[in-house]
């Protein structure tokens, strides 16, 4: 059976990636301290508890891909219109979770470590690539990826966001990934 994605509408497509548009979405999140290899294991742990029932209605839920991580950056209001960043040494994971639920029809989680939200509908360049999972591959492929938008004039914003498709059992280097960077609103359209 396959597992489920977040629906997306292609927007247009260069040699190097995809302008995507993703409708608004809920996930389940947890934030891990530690560097970008070792944080995966932990985090998946805490959500693949979430949806096989550790939650307070004892329900499962099917697991959806990509699995998202993104380096974790605190964004604490001051007064207006001051924003102050501080940066963590972590990383936030989510699961997608399956279309029916909403915020108010999902299972409370029992860890106080996942919380549920939802992400608003977004304009999103994706490079996709195959092969491993490390900090060394995603950075390279992060680079060529930034560069061919640098060339194209898209604008970004945020943190680069990881999407990995496959269970880590898949062969390496048959893996699917993704790398996603949200378009600033300066982002031409199509």
């Amino acid at each position: 059976m396959a597992t489920e994605e977040p629906t997306f509408t292609v927007e247009s497509k260069s040699e190097n990636y995809e302008i995507r548009k993703y409708p608004k979405i809920v996930v389940a999140e947890t934030v891990i301290e530690g560097d970008f290899e070792s944080s995966g294991g932990k985090a998946f742990k805490i959500l693949a508890g979430y949806i096989f029932g550790d939650n307070r209605a004892r329900t499962k839920i099917d697991m959806t891909a990509p699995v998202i991580s993104q380096a974790t950056s605190e964004k604490i209001a001051m007064t207006a219109p001051v924003i102050q960043t501080k940066n963590a040494s972590g990383y936030a994971y989510q699961f997608t979770m399956p279309k029916p639920y909403t915020l108010e029809t999902l299972p409370k989680p029992n860890d106080k470590r996942v919380v549920l939200k939802e992400i608003p509908e977004r304009r999103i360049a994706v490079h996709s690539y195959s092969g491993s999972w490390s900090e060394e591959h995603f950075k390279e492929e992060l680079s060529a990826f930034q560069t061919a938008l640098k060339v194209d004039k898209i604008e970004t914003q945020g943190d680069p966001i990881f999407s990995r498709y496959n269970s880590p059992f898949q062969l390496w280097f048959l893996r699917r990934n993704e790398i996603w960077l949200e378009l600033s609103g300066k982002a031409p359209s199509p």
